[in-house]
């Protein structure tokens, strides 16, 4: 992998940066959604009780937060696409630093549905923009070995941050996790401002206007490819996803755990998701991207199977209860990097919307599972672990459909090569 982005990212005005400087920036703007998710969740009984607010209505602004992330994650990467990755990221800071800022004198749950809603239309931008910049900058393995590396040091925030917000709502007021977080992106906000580079030159931009971004959209959400590979990481993730918002009940009410001992179920959890990410990050132009990614299916699989059948059998306890989420997410993280590019890579000139059409269905779903299914299935170990299973098999019947789909595709291309030389 090369030590630095090509040189002709910015004719007017380059920027420097080793690409493992690069993916320590994209990792930080990536950390922004975990941080904004996990490190106020042991804060909820807090937040209760300072808002007079019912249990459902503070499990509530966790679901308006993505919700808000979703709808705008669609239009993240068309705008970046139009006027620039750099501008569009540094725009977005500016307005989570200014909307977290608001959670932390919200003095109603109005209010912090409000701003939590802000702080999702602005938090997505790193995740989207920083793929298209990394395939912008890469290609091949040295791509997916950078996304890897992002992943890798990414994973640092869903561990450390609740175990940071049970930290600090022990010691303090659970406004201090929100005035910690804008400390966060405005020390970001500067660091990007003076070492961001410009991946997408003005010649390669394109225009932003309806009738352009009305048919990208529309070949995107056309395209059969998109919605299975795209959907193949959107469930893997469903199925880790469903553990992180029903920690609270899980943790608390079933394994009997305090606000500072979440780390038991976050630290398995990024463990995997490092040791996946790095494994991914090895394994990339050794051996098939195909066997690498049914390497990760094989152990999400498996430890969603495993974890039915023990909390089926026994009561839920520690480890036991929390170590299938490290398998899990260990395979999770194999799949993840090379079915991104390849989702990338279905149009690669309009990467940006790609990137926020992927990430949009992956954080649709996530909502979904914030909001009806991990309430539901929350009071039970059981139905936890079942939920995990349906959605590794989704994703990894989603795959496998792929597959076969690019098969038939280019089988019928090379029948049409035939007739047309008859």
């Amino acid at each position: 992998m090369p030590d630095a982005p090509k040189p002709s990212i910015r004719p007017a005005a380059t920027v420097a940066i080793t690409s493992s400087a690069l993916a320590i920036m994209l990792a930080a703007l990536s950390m922004l959604g975990p941080f904004s998710i996990d490190t106020y969740l042991p804060a909820f009984p807090n937040i209760q009780a300072s808002l007079g607010a019912s249990a459902l209505e503070v499990q509530q602004t966790l679901t308006a937060y993505l919700l808000s992330f979703a709808v705008m994650i669609l239009w993240h990467g068309a705008l970046s696409d139009a006027f620039g990755r750099r501008n569009i990221i540094l725009v977005s800071l500016a307005v989570f630093a200014v909307a977290t800022l608001g959670c932390a004198a919200a003095h109603s749950i109005e209010y912090l549905w409000a701003f939590r809603m802000l702080q999702g239309i602005s938090a997505g931008a790193g995740v989207v923009i920083g793929r298209a910049i990394i395939r912008d900058l890469y290609a091949g393995a040295a791509a997916e070995k950078l996304l890897s590396l992002v992943t890798m040091i990414f994973s640092i925030a869903p561990a450390i941050a609740p175990m940071l917000g049970g930290w600090i709502v022990k010691r303090m007021d659970w406004r201090a996790i929100f005035l910690a977080l804008f400390a966060y992106a405005v020390l970001l906000l500067l660091y990007c401002y003076k070492r961001l580079p410009e991946s997408l030159p003005p010649e390669k931009r394109h225009p932003f206007n309806p009738q352009f971004l009305y048919q990208s959209y529309k070949r995107v959400f056309r395209s059969p490819l998109f919605h299975l590979k795209a959907g193949a990481v959107a469930f893997n993730f469903a199925g880790m996803f469903l553990y992180v918002a029903a920690a609270p009940v899980f943790l608390v009410e079933h394994l009997g755990l305090g606000p500072d001992q979440f780390g038991w179920q976050f630290v398995p959890t990024v463990a995997g998701i490092f040791c996946g990410a790095l494994s991914a990050n090895r394994l990339a132009g050794n051996i098939p991207l195909g066997r690498q990614v049914l390497i990760g299916f094989a152990l999400l699989v498996g430890a969603s199977v495993f974890n039915v059948i023990y909390h089926a059998l026994y009561p839920p306890m520690l480890p036991w209860s929390v170590a299938p989420l490290f398998f899990y997410t260990f395979g999770m993280s194999m799949v993840a990097p090379g079915v991104t590019l390849m989702v990338l890579d279905l149009f690669p000139n309009i990467r940006g919307i790609v990137a926020s059409c992927q990430s949009f269905v992956l954080m649709m779903l996530g909502a979904l599972v914030a909001g009806v299914i991990a309430p539901v299935l929350s009071h039970s170990p059981v139905s936890l672990a079942a939920g995990q299973l349906v959605c590794a098999a989704i994703a990894l019947s989603l795959w496998l459909g792929g597959r076969s789909y690019r098969r038939m595709l280019d089988m019928r291309k090379k029948a049409n090569a035939w007739e047309t030389v008859e």
